[in-house]
C-alpha cells in the first residue's frame, strides 16, 4: 500500500470520498463561500457568527466570517469542516493558522477569512470594532431557495 493512501473500509467505502448525500453544489462566489462557511460555524455551535464584507476596504480579501466557540476541540472541528466543505465545492485553502493552539484558528480560503475564536479572545481583539465601517451581511442557518414560478393564471 502506499504512504498516505487511505484503505477503504471493510464496506468497501474509502473515508476520504464524499457518499452522494454528502456531495454539495459547487460555490459560485466568494459571498456564497462565506455564507456556507457561516452555516458550517453554525452548524457546529458555533456562537455569535458574524459575516462582514470588506473588499471595499481590503484588496486582498472580501469577507470575513467571525465565529466564537467554547473550546479547543470545538474550534478545530468548526475549520475541520469548513475547510471539508471548500473542499467538497473545488476550492482550496490557502492557509490555517493556530489549529493547534485553538483559541483562535484563521482558515484563510482566498476570497474569504474565517476567524474562529474562543470567547475571552474575540472580546480582546474584538475584530468587529476594528473593522466597524465593514457591512454586515445577513445570512441564515439554511440556504434560502427560490420559490418555484408558479404558473400564469387561469385563462391567460
Amino acid at each position: 500500500m502506499r504512504i498516505g493512501h487511505r484503505r477503504p473500509d471493510r464496506r468497501g467505502v474509502d473515508p476520504e470520498r464524499p457518499t452522494p448525500s454528502q456531495r454539495r453544489t459547487p460555490i459560485a462566489n466568494a459571498r456564497d463561500l462565506a455564507l456556507a462557511c457561516a452555516r458550517v460555524a453554525d452548524a457546529k455551535k458555533a456562537e455569535n457568527i458574524v459575516v462582514l464584507d470588506i473588499k471595499s476596504f481590503v484588496f486582498l480579501t472580501d469577507y470575513f466570517v467571525v465565529a466564537s466557540g467554547r473550546n479547543r476541540k470545538q474550534l478545530q472541528a468548526i475549520a475541520d469542516e469548513i475547510l471539508r466543505t471548500a473542499r467538497q465545492s473545488g476550492l482550496n485553502y490557502h492557509h490555517v493558522e493556530g489549529y493547534q493552539g485553538g483559541t483562535w484558528i484563521c482558515v484563510d480560503l482566498g476570497d474569504v477569512v474565517c476567524h474562529l475564536f474562543q470567547a475571552e479572545l474575540r472580546e480582546f481583539y474584538e475584530l468587529e470594532s476594528l473593522w466597524s465601517e465593514a457591512k454586515k451581511v445577513r445570512w441564515s442557518s439554511a440556504p434560502t431557495r427560490k420559490a418555484p414560478k408558479r404558473a400564469a393564471a387561469a385563462g391567460a
